[in-house]
Order: C-alpha cells, then structure tokens, then sequence
C-alpha cells in the first residue's frame, strides 16, 4: 500500500509539473501580443482568491489552475518586450529554465559542504562576472536579493573596514561609542541607498550631500574634504538620466582622504564589460565596491542582487556567523559568509545560466542593442517635436510632452493604451516620461511598435485639447 501511494505521488508530481509547463509557455506565448497592463477585468477577477482559509486540503493541480486562472490575466507583462515602466530586464530563456530547475533543486545555500554543487556555480559565476567587468582579480562577492540589499551588504563591509583602521570592531561593538563615519552622498542618489545607509545605523539625515549637475552627476568641484573614517557613495547609472559620476575625478581625492568608495551600479555597472560604454565608467574599477542587480540587466529572475568587495576579507568579516550546529572546518568558500541572511535560495545559478548562455559577446550585444534602441526612442521622439531631457548615453530616455498635465495624461493614456508601458517621472521640476529599455525581448520592430504608439497617442492628446 506505501509503495502504491508512492507511485500516485510521483506521478502526480509529474503531471502536475508538466501542466505548469504547458501554462507558463502558454503565458509567455502570449506576451508579445496582449496589452501590456492587465485589463480592469482581470484586476476585478481577483476577488476570486478573497475567501477564508480553506478548511481542508485542496488538490494541487486545482490550486495550480485558479493561479492561473485569475493571477495570470492580472499580472504586467514585465517579461514581455514592450515593458519600459522600470529599469527591469524579462527573465533570459536560460535563466528561467535554471531557476524552475533550482527551484526542483531546493538547496539552502549556506555552506560548499552541503550544497556543493550550487556553491560551485556560485563561485564560477562570481570568477566570470569579475572577469568581464575588469574588476580587480582577488574581489569577492555575495548574492542577495536585490541592489539594496547588495549596497547594504558592501557598505556592511566598508563600515567594517573604515572603523577596523580605527581601531574600532563594530561586530562586537556596535555604534555605541564608535569613532564618527562621515558619509558622501550625491544629490540624486537613488532612495534604497539611503535605506541601505539608514539600516546600517550610518543615518539618512546626517549625510553630507554634494550638489549634481543637470545630468544628475555629482560635481567633483563641491566634493568635500574630508578627514577621519570615511565612506563615499557614487552612483552608476542615473535612475532618470542613466547618467554616471566622475569617478575618475572624485575616486582619487576620496582615496587619498583614507575614505572607502563604493559604488551604486543597479544597472550602470555593467557598463565596465562593454568597450562601447566603458567610457562612461572610467575610474569605477578603481573603487572599494560596487553593488548591481542582476534582474535588471543581466535579465535573470527575481530576485537576484549582487555585491563586489575589492578587499579580501572584508566581506566575511562583516557578514559570518558561527554555531554549534553548523558544519565547519571547510576550506572552500561557505556562501553565508558573504551574506546578511544564512537560510537562502541558490541565487548563483541563474546568474551562471546567463553568464554561460550568453557568453561574452552575448552580454555585449545585449547591453549595446537596448542603448541603441534608447537613442532610437529619443530620436524619433524629437523628431515629433517632444522634448528630451536627458543625455541618452545609456539606456534611460526622458520625455516631456509640453505642459506637465500634457506630459501626464499621455503617460496614463499610453499605459491605458497597452502596446506598450512606461512610467511617470519628475526631473529637475519637469514631469517626463520615462523609457527604461533593459529587456533581452525587446525586438528594433517592438521599438518602432512602441513609438508608433506613443505618438499615436500624443497626436489624439493634442486633438482632444488641454485636459
């Protein structure tokens, strides 16, 4: 009787796996041609999944079929390829596949000795990402959820390393007492590094804040002097502009001061692999670390950040744990060592699957087709006569249709009009549209499918008069 309960089991498990096949394929079949927001009616159909916890159990494949019943219809198509709303990339074909099989998997990614297969992709992708962003070869990293996230888990390290030159072990004990860290900021820093800074009890409001130019860049010229345990947050990659900082101006002024660089690179960092845009980051390999988010460009699945120390050592010192219950005496590298958290999913794997699908030149063509395909947006744009605000040097571009009421409502009509999506954004004072191209979906014909639309749109705004 156990063996033939056995049997059902996996045999359901079987069925029940290839029928989320069939359904995810299903789904992504269709995102190159429904609307990319949910319609008003998939939104209302939720009220479905409202109900009191079930009294008992329920059949999987039940379970799996309302998902996709009522969730499926309301979902954004983010992985679709007219999805310009964020600075967010759909899931590479690779990655899914890598993250279904992980997820099959189900290793807690804690230390090489019990899950050493995931914590060799881990340490190979970690080798690969290094090599093709020039950075220095002994940099160790950490996979964690997202940038925040990895701008804490760096600036976990920084703090360690800034208070250790004074003498001072934070680990042990804390804040209380500790020697003052004067903390550089730019005015457009994005808000989660502030969060990340606010969590590490190096405070929001006691920041030094260096005036920006009109690219949102931070001005060498107000950079300040500085004296005592320093830490310095440069950004790469304007959220708006896509704009980066001087590093080269300011990188070697901080250094000299004794101050730990680190570097927000959510989405900019990628620049540093790519010879067409190196140029934009000159002087950023020279920082102490850098953070980015492999689910906005690298196009994994969520969620999936990245964290890069320069100084071995600094990262384990800031973030490991012992315990009586866990193993030890292992001399390969325990991925907890390198994160906030113990328990976790193996994040490494569909970052290798990227890495090793794509391969060097694939990275390249990825990252310099959607900046050509910005400028593509820009161009005809202003050629209808809107207004680009930014320098389109990356892969952000921003819009203003005239008034900002103007520059709204073609936004929300736009969205409503669901060829494509782009968000709303203020700039500088000035209501823009903002267009984030990041996906690896997205085709030079979505492009002109999505232009033809926004146009569409304003020309119908512009008939219809002032809102």
């Amino acid at each position: 009787m156990t063996d033939d309960r056995e049997t059902l089991a996996r045999v359901a498990t079987a069925a029940l796996l290839e029928d989320v096949a069939r359904r995810a394929s299903r789904y992504l079949e269709s995102l190159g041609e429904r609307p990319v927001a949910p319609s008003p009616e998939a939104i209302r159909g939720l009220a479905a999944l409202d109900e009191p916890l079930p009294a008992g159990p329920t059949d999987a494949a039940r379970v799996l079929a309302e998902l996709d019943e009522f969730v499926s219809p309301a979902t954004m198509a983010m992985a679709g390829p007219r999805f310009f709303g964020f600075v967010i990339g759909g899931a590479l074909p690779a990655t899914l596949a890598a993250n279904w099989l992980a997820s099959a998997w189900d290793q807690n990614a804690v230390f090489a000795k019990v899950t050493p297969g995931v914590s060799m992709l881990e340490e190979v992708a970690l080798r690969w990402l290094v090599d093709f962003l020039g950075l220095p070869d002994l940099t160790q990293g950490s996979f964690v959820t997202g940038a925040t996230l990895a701008n804490f888990t760096a600036l976990a390290a920084a703090r360690h390393v800034v208070l250790a030159r004074a003498g001072w072990n934070v680990e042990a004990e804390g804040l209380f007492g500790a020697p003052p860290i004067t903390v550089v900021i730019g005015d457009e820093a994005h808000p989660t590094l502030l969060k990340s800074l606010g969590l590490l009890g190096l405070g929001r409001n006691r920041l030094l804040r260096v005036p920006t130019d009109g690219q949102g860049r931070m001005s060498a010229k107000d950079f300040p002097a500085l004296s005592g345990p320093a830490i310095v947050c440069l950004q790469a990659g304007n959220i708006n502009s896509g704009a980066f900082d001087p590093f080269d101006a300011i990188i070697p002024v901080a250094h000299e001061a004794g101050a730990w660089v680190h570097v927000d690179g959510a989405f900019g960092l990628w620049a540093l692999g790519v010879p067409s845009l190196r140029h934009l980051a000159a002087g950023m390999e020279t920082a102490d670390s850098w953070a980015t988010d492999a689910h906005k460009w690298l196009n994994v699945p969520y969620d999936s950040g990245l964290a890069f120390v320069r100084t071995p050592g600094a990262l384990p010192a800031a973030m490991a744990i012992t315990a009586d219950y866990l193993p030890t005496g292992d001399t390969r590298r325990s991925p907890s060592d390198f994160t906030p958290e113990l328990s976790r999913r193996a994040r490494g794997v569909e970052v290798w699957a990227a890495m090793r699908s794509l391969g060097r030149s694939g990275l390249v063509e990825l990252f310099e087709r959607n900046c050509r395909q910005a400028r593509r947006f820009a161009e005809a744009l202003s050629a209808a006569g809107c207004e680009v605000l930014n320098d389109v040097v990356l892969n952000q571009v921003l819009v203003s249709f005239g008034a900002p009421e103007v520059t709204e409502r073609v936004v929300e009509e736009l969205q409503a009009e669901g060829t494509c999506w782009c968000g709303g954004s203020r700039w500088h004072g000035r209501a823009a549209m903002r267009i984030s191209v990041c996906s690896w979906a997205t085709t030079d014909a979505d492009v002109e499918r999505s232009i033809d639309a926004m146009l569409r749109v304003l020309t119908s705004r512009r008939r219809a008069g002032p809102p």
